[in-house]
């Protein structure tokens, strides 16, 4: 893999200078910012093709810094924070990051999450080769990341894409829940299902809101997922 420019925000001067260090040893570019305010300028003036975001930031909360990311970019953000409830993980998801690593947090495991983000974004075909999947008046365009359903746009997460795109894919598979999470989180299993339940029913909620008469995804009870006929 070609050395890549990382950017690196996160205020405890130690963590930040830990992360740099891996950074640097994994071949890549490191670079340091402190507060959201200032990640935002950087960003603004320079291009990276991974961000390591602290969520507890002076100024700018990571939240913040994320969401003004996903007004113009779909750069592969890792979330960094101490909290270790469910719900606020899915709530980083669903304002668009790529993944999420829990402090305290151990070396390996981030090269491994860093490597596996870079790895998926350099798979992105070039835009003159995508083409858009379709089903039922449901429509992906895999260039914009843009969900339409009977040409009304969806706002979806990334990972909300992403489960999508694998069920529109294989329209006769079916998906185990590991199946999914090790899909789209990049991860191993380990039986912690509730993000995959969670997701899954936000998804639905929100496709049956735009068009409450058709059935996307349909689940098959103690087996998994799969693409509704």
């Amino acid at each position: 893999m070609e050395k890549k420019k990382i950017l690196i925000v996160e205020d405890d001067i130690s963590i930040s200078e830990l992360l740099c260090q891996i950074v640097v040893q994994m071949g890549h570019v490191a670079t340091p910012s402190f507060s959201g305010t200032e990640a935002t300028l950087l960003l603004k003036s320079e291009n990276f093709d991974l961000v390591l975001l602290d969520l507890m930031l002076p100024g700018l909360t990571g939240e913040e810094v994320l969401k003004e990311i996903r007004k113009k970019s779909d750069i592969p953000v890792i979330a960094i924070s101490g909290k270790l409830e469910i719900v606020a993980k899915l709530e980083v998801f669903e304002g668009g990051a790529d993944d999420y690593i829990t402090k305290p947090f151990d070396v390996d495991e981030v090269m491994a999450r860093i490597q596996v983000c870079l790895r998926r974004s350099e798979k992105l075909q070039p835009i003159s080769e995508i083409e858009n999947l379709k089903h039922k008046g449901l429509t992906l365009e895999l260039d914009t990341k843009k969900v339409f359903v009977s040409g009304i746009e969806l706002k979806v997460t990334s990972k909300e894409f992403e489960i999508l795109r694998l069920l529109l894919e294989n329209p006769q598979k079916v998906f185990s829940k590991a199946n999914l999470y090790e899909s789209v989180w990049g991860d191993n299993f380990y039986g912690d299902d509730n993000a995959v339940k969670m997701l899954m029913s936000r998804l639905r909620t929100k496709l049956n809101k735009v068009n409450p008469t058709e059935e996307y995804i349909e689940t098959l009870w103690g087996i998994g997922f799969r693409l509704k006929e």
